[in-house]
């Protein structure tokens, strides 16, 4: 099996402690990936401890450095959000391999520029977006598509939580707010509950606020997806919320799923066990003509599911995308994640941030 020669660009939160993990410490990653360079200005971060790197490694303070070496097969751009673009081209430019990391971009122009410089160089490019991996949602999304709930009617989904920040990521011109950090991961599974490819909600409605955050972008963000045959799709993510609810919870006419942690259940009717019923624009009546309400036994089946163990570290999602990777760059096999697939992302978001005007304050 070839192993695929990596260049990381950034030793940060993501760069290190996500990317360059999954390639050091998961098996089927080893067998796939070799990490040959890493840049960051940050000394101490050029080793990790308990790993034993390539014979081939080698260490730069900055990535234009690392460019020159011709052996490196692809890029992990891991740099700062509003580095992911201007990089992302210029790597694409000198005839480079791109495996950018979320978010992809604030505005769709950057995106089409980015396009360009793809079709241009013929080069492989992909966006980092692990969670379409998730165990979870692939239960989710499998239990909504097999029509067992009947027709979708709603999708709620919540990356809730409660915590105050004061980072760059806090920051607008900084490509920050909670709706460009965490945000990308759920308005990926979103979009994909929404469904029909790559078309766009006809309907946004999104209200963003600023409650903890101690720079000047969003850190509450409320969406609302719905378009004519799809299901509207309700979208939260909070740093102000103290009791999160399920992370998806899925609304039918036959029935409903609601899925958190490790874990999903659902329940859901026979339409050919229900009492048959039909319309009655008269008053109800029960004995001796006294008024009731409408009532009926309907039998109801519960289903669960537990994901295994394995599927419970995150590790898991990055290493099934970094699998599909190497079968996209290596067999030509399509990749789960599109770039129009990430492209409607962003044309959400930025629909967002047009709507939810912030001001700017200068640091």
């Amino acid at each position: 099996m070839k192993r695929i020669r990596v260049g990381i660009i950034g030793q940060g939160r993501s760069g290190r402690n996500i990317h360059r993990h999954l390639f050091e410490t998961q098996p089927t990653l080893q067998k796939r990936f070799e990490v040959v360079a890493v840049a960051d200005p940050i000394r101490e971060r050029w080793q990790m401890d308990g790993i034993t790197p390539s014979p081939d490694f080698k260490a730069y303070e900055n990535y234009q450095d690392m460019l020159k070496d011709q052996s490196i097969d692809l890029f992990i751009n891991a740099s700062r959000s509003m580095d992911h673009i201007p990089i992302s081209i210029e790597l694409l430019e000198k005839g480079r391999n791109v495996i950018c990391e979320k978010p992809l971009a604030r505005h769709v122009a950057d995106v089409e520029k980015l396009e360009a410089a793809i079709q241009k160089s013929g080069k492989f490019f992909a966006v980092f977006q692990q969670t379409r991996f998730r165990p979870l949602f692939r239960k989710a999304i499998e239990v909504m598509k097999s029509g067992v709930l009947g027709r979708i009617v709603m999708v709620k989904i919540e990356y809730n939580g409660f915590a105050r920040r004061w980072d760059w990521q806090t920051i607008q011109d900084m490509t920050a707010g909670i709706l460009l950090n965490t945000g990308p991961h759920p308005l990926d599974l979103a979009l994909q509950f929404y469904g029909d490819g790559n078309a766009d909600p006809e309907q946004i409605f999104c209200k963003m606020d600023r409650a903890n955050s101690f720079g000047d972008a969003e850190d509450h963000v409320k969406l609302l997806l719905s378009g004519k045959g799809h299901p509207t799709v309700d979208l939260e993510v909070s740093s102000c919320c103290m009791f999160p609810g399920n992370t998806f919870n899925i609304y039918g006419t036959r029935g409903g799923l609601k899925a958190n942690g490790d874990e999903a259940v659902w329940r859901y009717f026979k339409p050919e066990e229900a009492p048959e019923q039909k319309l009655c624009p008269e008053p109800l009546e029960g004995a001796g003509r006294m008024p009731i309400y409408c009532s009926e036994k309907l039998h109801f089946y519960e289903e669960h599911w537990k994901a295994p163990e394995y599927a419970l570290n995150f590790d898991c999602w990055g290493t099934k995308y970094y699998e599909n990777i190497y079968d996209a760059f290596t067999a030509g096999k399509p990749l789960v994640v599109s770039l129009d697939q990430v492209k409607r992302q962003v044309r959400v978001i930025e629909e967002c941030h047009k709507q939810n005007p912030f001001p700017k304050t200068t640091v």
